[in-house]
């Protein structure tokens, strides 16, 4: 049956929210820019009784629900956001649930970054389009290759099984990571981080970011790295100290990064992750994908079934 309810879907950028699920329950509008502060958010969604928010898009601080009075459901597409404050929604009385989603896209994007930095497809793309030289970079090879992988968990044990499938030596480290872990993935364990950074050719990031893990690549780990090697985060852009890591680009001392993840995103428009030549940005594409985003909306949909039918269903808070 539907309700009055009315619900704002944040960051649809791609304008497909409202074709990928039933939102006959509800009043559903959905937003396609991305709301640069507070007050612009709260003037848009302020008489709205549920949300629905693309992962880390846009943050839910406690100073956002105090000025959302008539909030009742918070919908993230994902089980973990980081970006609300669960506590503050609760203080609130408002219920917040999750979707699942796939880590493949991830996955696939990653490789997409190592594969198109290795054997430079963008300024070969790029010179190729515009009339320009042709054939004028040589690709790294990645056979024979270390891989090192910075986590190897859901997402980086499928790189390291992609990884061995290109012939590489797949090395891996994490905080908890333990031999028998790291070998039922066909990797080898690096004694630590300080190993892990100088053997990589390409170093992968897959941790989550926590305490332990914000600001754990800093000046001095990336100084470790070859000049060589390539540096891949599809991660959390705070588990690297941007500062350091882009003095190192710019100043060459190490080859390269593939970054689909900043720590303001979008990323402004002047930043100089967008302009390095040894960089190959993405907009966080990955969980961008067609089966990710049926999932997140079709279920975002019936988490607002379920909470109007008075049983709320992947509840987080």
């Amino acid at each position: 049956m539907p309700t009055d309810f009315r619900c704002a879907v944040l960051d649809d950028y791609q304008r497909v929210a409202l074709g990928l699920a039933d939102w006959s329950r509800v009043r559903a509008t959905s937003f396609h820019e991305h709301f640069t502060s507070s007050d612009e958010l709260v003037a848009a969604i302020h008489d709205c009784e549920i949300v629905v928010a693309m992962r880390e898009r846009t943050p839910f601080p406690a100073e956002v629900f105090d000025r959302l009075p008539h909030l009742r459901l918070l919908v993230t597409t994902g089980m973990r956001n980081a970006a609300i404050d669960l506590e503050a929604a609760r203080a609130h009385g408002v219920t917040v649930c999750g979707t699942g989603g796939g880590s493949t896209s991830t996955v696939e994007l990653t490789w997409a970054l190592i594969l198109g930095l290795a054997r430079h497809l963008l300024p070969e793309a790029t010179a190729l389009r515009a009339g320009g030289p042709w054939q004028h970079t040589i690709g790294t090879d990645l056979h024979r290759r270390t891989l090192g992988l910075l986590g190897l968990g859901r997402i980086g044990s499928q790189v390291a099984a992609i990884g061995r499938a290109f012939g590489m030596d797949v090395l891996a480290w994490s905080q908890n990571l333990t031999r028998e872990r790291a070998e039922e993935c066909g990797a080898r364990p690096a004694p630590g981080l300080d190993a892990l950074l100088a053997d990589s050719d390409v170093f992968s990031i897959h941790l989550v970011l926590g305490d332990r893990t914000r600001g754990l690549v800093g000046a001095r780990e990336l100084a470790l790295m070859k000049p060589t090697a390539y540096l891949i985060n599809t991660s959390r852009a705070a588990i690297v100290d941007q500062t350091a890591l882009a003095s190192a680009l710019r100043e060459g001392r190490i080859a390269g990064a593939g970054l689909d993840v900043f720590e303001e995103e979008p990323l402004p428009t002047g930043h100089e992750f967008r302009t390095l030549p040894n960089v190959l940005a993405t907009p966080h594409l990955g969980y961008v994908s067609e089966l990710n985003y049926a999932t997140f909306f079709r279920e975002a949909a019936e988490d607002i079934g379920a909470y109007l039918d008075g049983a709320p269903i992947r509840v987080l808070t």
